[in-house]
């Protein structure tokens, strides 16, 4: 059974197909239009159902041709999750991390499992054993630091592209990259040190745009995955089919 996934970001819309748990083919366009969704479905004529997930507006005759086409979910606040919310105000939690939340659950079933998706901002996500969604934290991504050092002083340069570098920067430029990547590096760690504190076993995922700059650096051992968001949002699917 072949699944369609739509995930609209703020910049980018992620279009995914899922042959079972094989995804088919991912691809990015900069709008979602009927018209790419009708070639979609040229392309694969065995899908059966679909989930769109949006962090901005698009037209509502999507969700209408989608209804006609498949059966449908537009994630939102009352959409049945395959775990237990406990957020406080579920109707303000990032869409990306609910698919994260719903994503750990599969690749780490019966096991405390903390998410981190380091992106635009780094979130952090609690999902017990018990499948119980507990918050986590919010803070600044890689490039949201960059860009805050360049944007809140007058002579601070504008640093674009990640390079490694050393503790000790020698000039300017790699004085940057020395305090946002290090001190990037030791937020994420020394926060991953206070979870296990409280939730020890404790499995660690990681994902999002900058995941590899933290795969093999961090000192915790974590599962690096970049697409925990499309894994997340099939697994929504599919908990609503039944």
């Amino acid at each position: 059974m072949q699944r369609l996934i739509i995930d609209i970001g703020n910049t980018l819309v992620k279009i995914a197909v899922f042959d079972d748990d094989y995804t088919t083919t991912i691809e990015q366009l900069p709008v979602l239009t009927i018209e790419s969704l009708q070639k979609m479905l040229i392309q694969y004529p065995d899908i059966k159902s679909a989930i769109i997930s949006s962090v901005r507006f698009y037209p509502v005759e999507i969700d209408h041709w989608l209804e006609e086409h498949f059966l449908h979910i537009s994630l939102n606040p009352s959409t049945p999750l395959p775990f237990i919310n406990k957020y406080a105000t579920p109707e303000t939690l990032g869409k990306d991390r609910v698919a994260g939340a719903a994503a750990a659950i599969k690749i780490f079933p019966h096991s405390n499992v903390l998410v981190i998706d380091a992106g635009t901002s780094i979130t952090y996500d609690l999902i017990t054993a018990n499948k119980n969604y507990l918050g986590g934290g919010i803070s600044p991504g890689i490039q949201m630091r960059f860009k805050a050092l360049h944007t809140f002083t007058d002579k601070l340069p504008l640093i674009e592209n990640i390079e490694e570098t050393s503790l000790i920067g020698i000039n300017t430029k790699t004085s940057l990259l020395s305090g946002v990547l290090n001190g990037v590096l030791a937020e994420v760690d020394g926060i991953i040190d206070r979870y296990l504190q409280q939730h020890n076993p404790l499995k660690i995922i990681i994902s999002g745009g900058d995941y590899k700059y933290f795969d093999k650096k961090l000192k915790n051992s974590i599962f690096a995955t970049p697409n925990i968001v499309m894994q997340g949002l099939i697994e929504i699917l599919k908990f609503n089919e039944d």
